[in-house]
């Protein structure tokens, strides 16, 4: 695929200019120019700066409506342009109050959070409804109200905020104009997109699955299960399953979890049977058209063509299948093709299925604040693609990509390959709370000193780091959770982290940073200042948005990255343009890369130490490489091995106790030790 470049990105190309988020077409003004409030975004800087803040009204939305969420996020993104003042309390991941409380600034929580709508209701100029019969016109709307002063509202909610005591006229009503997803963007792409910052892209999905308890409904039984922690497809057969006593109601629910959710290697199915007194009233394999009547809830499972073609829920994921027999059914059984760490469970109640759709806040106050236009394209469907891509062309090499994409993990892979070709670098940011309100934070902590490296000896030298720290919401939400485990500072851990918290949120980094022990350390996650694959990058453009973006690393502290790197979907060795950038630009002493089934290091280029992660999900996975390891080792010289630990399922007191199964031959080290260990064993100079 090549890069389609504008008459403006053409001439960038040619002189080979570079400048951080800079706007691309004169008619777009950038969303923090002083005529927009108090927003300040410097020329060279990633992401603005909002007003400091001083004091703030808050509302807890927690329990609220879908529109409600809405239309306090985009309340928020107007109220907060000017200087922050409102904050939203959506999630209790890391407590309600956490961050909040690290603020630092007095703060008075609303019983009512419509008093927040009565307070700031001058600073609006009205209503922008959406169609709840096309959910992507939620974008649009989101788009409109940050050009327009407005507030997002469903149909109901508009009623209510034209009446007193609000009395908000409507400015846009998006009923019945756009006929499906292309048509809305489209559209929005030929009447908004030159009116809107071109400083930043927003990828949000226009609406989210209602919140479900966590667990199996509580009228469901578990009527079959693996109790081996099955990983390689050994117990795949025919279950026989029988659901004669859920009969009684018009359906029949059956479920399939992971029966051990820390490991990722649950419920795979890949052929159903269900039988009424013997006689066939459903066949299918998942994935195939078959399958649609009684999918009633495939919350986040997924399909794989691998083994025929098969359905797998892994983690904290399921699916539900609905079955209804015909009146009077004395017997119902289903036979299951399955495999794996399977958990099933039935029963006859209708449960709540994610299926059911609402519109949610988070990063929608940043858009509205910015003047971004929102959309959501799935780079998989190729008339989206093309919309994708001339979104992305129309836009300066450095331009940030704030949200995330469409189609799960196809999705990711995919799309981060094609804004990297683009010369766009992406921050996972779309479960992001409040973001307004702590780019009006500071830093105050100063930086750690770098460890003292331990004497070189004939060692297994193991480095331990948490993934998805590119990740902003990762940093407010389950990372907070993991720092505040009470075991961590006990062994040296790497956390992967995103060094533009220095400019969206400040106030995190500054917690991370003060309360780091020595056995702590932060390093950039994937790839470096944003995620981004290197060698899909092009090369035009790659050395001087390191060189631009290396000041971010070295005033977080974060100077070693942790790297992925993909082309078509696979994960590839750097190529030697982009090693040379790494080294020349970042200044590296070393660099780690992918998440494999194997560890291993390699000195790329004769200079830069490349340490290939091998990624586990449970302490018993460490415990079984590390042991490997050992027994391959001929204790003749150092070895180095390299553990990425899935933040989703291990934790501090995990590694924890991992560590301390482990003799004397091994050592535990951050990864600036390792990486200096490693340099001294391959005789590399010291990288200052």
């Amino acid at each position: 695929m090549f890069r389609k470049l504008t008459t403006a990105g053409l001439a960038l190309a040619c002189t080979l200019t570079f400048t951080i988020g800079a706007s691309a077409e004169a008619p777009a003004q950038p969303a923090a120019s002083k005529n927009d409030g108090a927003v300040s975004w410097p020329s060279g800087q990633a992401l603005p700066s909002f007003a400091k803040v001083k004091s703030l009204e808050v509302a807890d939305i927690y329990d609220a409506p879908g529109d409600v969420k809405i239309m306090l996020a985009s309340l928020q993104g107007i109220v907060n342009r000017q200087e922050p003042r409102v904050y939203l309390l959506e999630s209790k991941e890391e407590g309600k109050f956490t961050w909040l409380n690290d603020l630092d600034v007095p703060y008075k929580v609303r019983d009512n959070y419509w008093d927040i709508v009565r307070t700031f209701k001058k600073e609006v100029k009205g209503l922008i409804i959406y169609d709840p019969n096309v959910p992507d016109s939620i974008n649009v709307a989101t788009t409109l109200a940050g050009l327009k002063d407005a507030v997002v509202a469903s149909p109901e909610l508009a009623e209510k905020l034209a009446a007193a005591p609000y009395g908000l006229k409507t400015l846009d009503d998006l009923r019945g104009k756009f006929k499906d997803r292309l048509d809305a963007y489209t559209w929005q792409y030929e009447h908004l997109w030159s009116q809107t910052t071109h400083r930043m892209l927003v990828g949000l999905s226009p609406d989210t699955s209602i919140r479900i308890p966590d667990g199996m409904p509580a009228s469901f039984k578990t009527i079959a299960a693996d109790d081996t922690q099955e990983r390689d497809g050994k117990n795949r057969k025919v279950y026989d399953l029988d659901l004669t006593p859920f009969l009684g109601k018009d359906s029949a629910f059956l479920r399939f979890d992971d029966a051990f959710t820390q490991d990722g290697w649950g419920s795979a199915v890949h052929e159903v049977t269900v039988k009424a007194d013997g006689q066939t009233i459903a066949h299918f394999i998942p994935g195939t058209e078959e399958e649609k009547p009684f999918l009633y809830d495939a919350q986040s499972s997924q399909v794989s063509d691998g083994n025929g073609g098969h359905r797998f829920a892994d983690n904290g994921r399921y699916f539900v299948y609905k079955f209804t027999p015909p009146a009077g059914t004395k017997q119902l059984t289903a036979s299951v093709d399955m495999w794996n760490q399977y958990k099933v469970s039935a029963g006859n109640e209708q449960p709540l299925s994610s299926e059911k759709k609402e519109p949610y806040g988070y990063l929608r106050d940043y858009a509205v604040a910015n003047k971004a236009m929102v959309f959501w394209l799935d780079a998989n469907v190729p008339e989206q693609r093309e919309l994708f891509e001339r979104i992305l062309s129309d836009v300066k090499p450095g331009t940030p990509y704030l949200g995330w994409f469409s189609n799960d993990v196809a999705g990711e892979f995919n799309s981060v390959e094609i804004t990297s070709r683009h010369s766009v670098y992406v921050l996972a940011a779309d479960w992001f709370s409040n973001m307004t309100v702590f780019s009006g934070s500071s830093m105050k902590a100063k930086l750690p000193a770098p460890a003292k490296t331990p004497k070189l000896e004939n060692k297994i030298y193991v480095t331990y780091t948490f993934s998805e720290g590119d990740n902003f919401q990762y940093n407010e939400h389950r990372m907070r959770v993991l720092w505040d485990d009470p075991n961590r500072g006990k062994v040296p851990l790497n956390w992967t982290s995103s060094p533009l918290l220095y400019d969206g949120a400040p106030v995190m980094l500054d917690h991370y940073l003060s309360t780091a022990t020595a056995n702590d350390q932060l390093i950039a996650g994937p790839s470096g200042s944003g995620y981004f694959y290197s060698n899909a990058w092009p090369e035009s453009t790659f050395t001087s948005f390191l060189k631009q973006t290396y000041p971010y690393m070295k005033k977080t502290g974060m100077t070693i990255p942790y790297v992925l790197n993909r082309v078509d979907g696979q994960n590839v060795p750097l190529s030697e343009a982009k090693v040379n950038a790494y080294t020349n630009e970042y200044h590296v002493p070393g660099l780690f890369l992918s998440w494999e089934d194997h560890y291993g290091v390699s000195i790329e280029g004769g200079k830069l130490p490349v340490s290939t992660i091998q990624g586990i999900s449970t302490a018993q996975d460490g415990k079984r490489i590390l042991d490997e390891a050992k027994a391959k080792w001929d204790g003749k010289s150092p070895l180095f091995v390299s553990l990425g630990l899935l933040a989703w399922s291990m934790t501090p007191s995990d590694v924890a106790g991992l560590n301390a199964s482990l003799g004397s031959e091994y050592q535990a080290v951050r990864a600036d030790q390792y990486f200096a260990l490693v340099r001294e064993a391959n005789g590399l100079p010291k990288v200052k």
